[in-house]
């Protein structure tokens, strides 16, 4: 999908609940630090790869990545010879990040913050990136803020955000039914939908363009899938940590049924096609 920021229609703001933002996001950080996301992660360098060329990301240009977990963007935008600054909350993601720029000898300043505080001045950066990361802010206005804020006037935020519609949108409804999200939070998944991305961005974007894109999650079973991400990917790995033996076994078989449900590949593999929401926002 192609549109100007003006052309598509702002989402309702709904009333609910004002929940305790500080506390989502401490217990938020908790999660990505548990298991070990970069196991996960980085079988999604192809998306950090795509979204670099989406910006049409030159050399030279001042590069930040946000919430950058274990580095895709960070290494895609490091290997066209940007100067990249790559962030994210949780520490030791950062350090895997920083161990693989070190591998392919790649220049790039690894430093902590939050996508909601980011330390550095106004319109410090040409890009701004973020690939499944930022979307998972709980003050989405502030995060798309900050994003705004530190980009200067006719620079670009490229993002790729898991769809509503799409595999990863499934997933969190499935865990949400075993462990309810706090009351009144907006879902990561409005990050996914063309109308709130407009909602969030459009008053300071000269253009806004959004492609549906697929990731496919390659795996060699269903039973393959749920034992990597149930000790590896921080919300499902505190989902099960979080319930007792019935409850558990109860996830595994919801979780069994999706991945069966939307396997391409027939019995002997896994293939399970991710929608998510490739994204390119140009600032005024």
């Amino acid at each position: 999908m192609t549109a100007p920021a003006h052309s598509c229609p702002a989402t309702a703001a709904a009333t609910a609940p004002q929940p305790d933002l500080a506390a989502i996001k401490a217990r938020q950080q908790a999660t990505w630090a548990s298991g070990d996301f970069a196991v996960i992660g980085t079988t999604l360098q192809i998306v950090g790869e795509s979204l670099a060329e989406a910006v049409d990301l030159r050399a030279g240009e001042r590069v930040l990545d946000v919430a950058a977990g274990n580095g895709n963007a960070t290494l895609a935008a490091a290997r066209r010879f940007a100067r990249v600054t790559s962030t994210d909350y949780v520490a030791h993601l950062l350090d895997k990040g920083a161990a693989r720029a070190r591998a392919e000898g790649l220049e790039v300043d690894f430093q902590v913050a939050d996508a909601e505080a980011l330390p550095f001045a106004d319109e410090s950066f040409d890009v701004a990136l973020s690939t499944f990361g930022v979307m998972f802010a709980p003050d989405h206005p502030r995060a798309a803020g900050e994003l705004l804020r530190v980009v200067r006037p006719g620079g670009r935020i490229g993002m790729a955000n898991w769809t509503p519609e799409g595999f990863i949108g499934e997933l969190f409804r499935v865990i949400g039914a075993h462990l309810p999200p706090p009351a009144g939070l907006r879902s990561p998944l409005r990050w996914g939908d063309e109308a709130a991305l407009v909602e969030l961005f459009g008053p300071q974007a000269a253009d806004i363009r959004c492609t549906r894109k697929l990731f496919n999650f390659r795996y060699l079973s269903a039973a393959h899938w749920i034992d990597i991400f149930r000790r590896y990917y921080g919300p499902t790995h505190k989902a099960f940590a979080a319930l007792d033996e019935a409850g558990q076994a109860r996830l595994y078989a919801d979780l069994e049924r999706m991945l069966l449900t939307r396997n391409v590949a027939g019995p002997d593999s896994l293939v399970v096609p991710g929608e998510y929401l490739e994204v390119v926002i140009t600032r005024r």
